[in-house]
């Protein structure tokens, strides 16, 4: 019990001084076994009640420490998920404390962890298909051709952490910075006859040809990335092409595949595989199943990789991403010089620390330092993290690596223009007035909350104002609580039920511009929503398509091709989660947002799914908005958070909070009304 109590106050203590290191995060890892295990150990252990009870006080106590440290940083929330994949580093440091204070752990714990570490083995498939492959190729010998001899030299930078100086690189980027690798001219050589490539587009498949093979492709969204990934393929000879996908997108990406490489075999992977084609050129597979197929997926002989909507693996330690990043590592330990590509709009949703798992699946970086190339430039430059110019000097490192970032504004000056509208509306009679009581009792806790803490402060009670870390603490308790809540009434209920309250009148609207401006894209997040809007629309006689996450991939395309094709559908009614990617829906120039999204970048590309090549409309995005709520309060803090990726990749020099939640500040600022209205405070202590 000393030992996890201290282990956890470490944690803490770092996650309260500054950014969690990777060794902090081994450590809340490790923490969080011994924590399990120690409360198994009580309860299988014989004793009274009264004796087992008290232990497992003493246990909760520790764990609610833990849980506060979580909230504090996503990465460490993250750790705690079902799916979060537990390294070895984690289990091997957990050894090691329970070595310091005596116990030697059992040697068949040892012995299993290299089993541990394979979560999903018990699914794993292997579709008969490609049986047939490896029988008729027994030997798919690795291709060593293209590994580069290396020679050993010194290493100025070896004593020095230098992940998070690159990361601070890009944080700190100036008005002006470059965004994008120096790319070459265009070149039309591998473009299929009857089609055409922008030429932005035409520029990466250059680079390709010239021999160029990591990349990050940050265009934003609408500018053809999927385009610009199978043709480089081509360019590369990168067969078999393994592509990685949102569920949502694949079949869409089996149809770019054919159009742009009509002389490949393409093969969708389904389910547990059976109609998969052992002798494609391109596999493409979803996240979701990922854990079933990757096992052969490994062995395959793949030459080239690509992972569309790369952010879906910011969380190194979840499932998902520990598949990718093995899948990827497989690939380049049997190809010289693969290809891959990690295809994004938005590669920063929350945190600058996004950057780390994409880095990671290209091969720039391991969990600790830098690899190979990037060292070698970091080492060219001269400098130290400890010299002035090092930051400019490696941002320019990382980008000529494979950073490609344009804007739609820069490229493709003949998509029009695109806007984003407020809409605010009434919530009337007992649903609004439900509402603002919810809320006010929501503040009144946390305000109930407050007091009570500054009364029981045995130091530094006299504050003047209103002490905001205080106010913060209290915000991320009442978030931690309403993440695992069932019941009761929190910031998550809370938006559901104004987004119920919102959805006639805002599927309202959305007839009313059907009627004026001709198609239109509804969005939703939550299915009652959708199913509340889709009950107004069909009242009013108007056709809808409606695009699902829990739709099968033919059953999606079918609404899709309907909304698209069908003079007669008006409205596609979409998932803001399930719809907001890969899609193209720009026979639409009007956007309802139903409900507000917690992030700037789910909001972007949704908008997005209209505003893209083809559009010749400008793009309206209205938002619908609950005026006197706390969703006005929302709007407002992820319009604030918009400039993270562009201060970061297009050096905009917009400020922007880079661990900023805006759950945790919409709660905040929540909190901080009620007690300016309770004690009349003007300003913060």
């Amino acid at each position: 019990m000393s030992l996890l109590a201290r282990t956890v106050r470490e944690v803490e203590a770092a996650a309260k001084r500054a950014r969690v290191t990777p060794a902090v995060r081994t450590k809340f890892q490790a923490a969080a076994l011994l924590l399990r295990e120690e409360r198994a150990r009580i309860q299988a252990t014989p004793a009274s009640d009264g004796q087992r009870a008290e232990q497992l006080k003493r246990l909760d106590g520790i764990a609610t420490i833990l849980a506060t440290t979580a909230v504090r940083d996503a990465k460490l929330l993250a750790l705690l998920a079902d799916d979060s994949v537990v390294p070895d580093a984690a289990r091997a440091l957990k050894r090691e404390l329970l070595r310091e204070i005596g116990i030697e752990p059992p040697p068949e714990e040892i012995a299993a962890t290299p089993v541990a570490a394979a979560p999903g083995a018990e699914r794993r498939v292997v579709p008969q298909s490609v049986i047939s492959r490896q029988l008729a190729n027994p030997f798919l010998a690795p291709d060593f051709s293209g590994f580069a001899q290396r020679t050993p030299r010194p290493r100025r930078l070896a004593g020095w952490e230098l992940l998070n100086p690159l990361l601070a690189s890009f944080e700190r980027a100036g008005p002006g910075d470059p965004a994008c690798m120096s790319l070459p001219a265009p070149t039309r050589r591998f473009t299929p006859p009857g089609l055409e490539l922008m030429p932005h587009q035409a520029q990466l498949i250059a680079a390709v040809a010239a021999g160029h093979r990591t990349f990050l492709l940050a265009d934003e969204p609408g500018l053809g990335k999927t385009a610009q990934a199978l043709l480089a393929a081509e360019a590369a000879n990168a067969y078999p092409l393994l592509v990685v996908v949102p569920n949502v997108v694949k079949t869409n990406w089996a149809r770019e595949a054919r159009l742009w490489t009509p002389h490949r075999r393409v093969s969708v992977v389904q389910g547990n595989g059976d109609k998969v084609d052992g002798f494609a050129d391109v596999v493409i597979v979803n996240y979701e199943v990922l854990d079933r197929h990757v096992g052969w997926l490994g062995d395959f002989g793949f030459r080239g990789m690509v992972v569309d909507e790369a952010h879906f693996i910011k969380n190194k330690t979840s499932q998902r991403s520990q598949h990718v990043l093995a899948l990827a590592n497989r690939i380049r330990s049997r190809t010289g010089r693969p290809l891959l590509m990690a295809l994004t709009g938005t590669p920063l949703i929350n945190d600058i620390e996004d950057f780390l798992a994409i880095w990671n699946f290209l091969g720039w970086i391991d969990e600790n330092q830098p690899l190979g190339v990037l060292m070698d430039a970091l080492e060219d430059t001269g400098l130290t993290p400890a010299d002035r110019g090092f930051h400019p000097a490696a941002r320019q490192c990382v980008i000529d690596l494979g950073v490609v970032r344009r804007r739609k504004i820069d490229v493709a000056a003949d998509i029009p223009a695109r806007r984003i509208a407020d809409l605010p509306v009434e919530l009337d009679g007992p649903v609004g007035a439900s509402i603002r009581e919810a809320e006010r009792i929501l503040a009144r806790r946390m305000v109930g909350r407050y007091e009570t803490a500054l009364a029981n402060r045995t130091s530094g009670g006299d504050v003047e104002g209103i002490d905001e870390d205080l106010v913060r603490r209290i915000a991320r308790a009442e978030l931690k609580e309403a993440a695992t809540a069932q019941t009761g009434e929190n910031v998550f209920s809370m938006m559901r039920r104004i987004g119920r309250a919102k959805a006639e009148l805002a599927a309202d609207y959305a007839a009313q511009l059907v009627r004026s401006a001709g198609k239109v894209v509804f969005f939703a997040k939550h299915v009652d929503v959708m199913d509340a809007a889709e009950e107004t629309f069909a009242k009013r006689g108007i056709r809808y398509a409606s695009i699902r996450g829990d739709q099968t991939p033919s059953v999606r395309q079918k609404h899709i091709d309907a909304f698209v094709n069908d003079s007669e559908v008006a409205i596609a009614v979409c998932s803001l989660t399930a719809a907001g990617v890969g899609l193209n829906l720009q026979v639409a120039s009007n956007i309802v947002l139903a409900e507000l999204s917690w992030t700037d970048a789910e909001q972007t590309q949704a908008i997005d799914r209209s505003h893209r090549i083809g559009q010749t409309e400008p793009v309206t995005a209205w938002r619908i908005i609950a005026a006197q709520t706390i969703d006005a309060r929302i709007a407002e803090l992820i319009q604030n958070k918009a400039g993270l990726a562009a201060r970061a990749l297009d050096g905009s020099g917009e400020e922007a909070a880079f661990s900023a939640d805006v759950q945790l500040e919409a709660l905040a600022a929540l909190l901080t009304d009620a007690l300016q209205a309770a004690h009349g405070f003007s300003d913060v202590g």
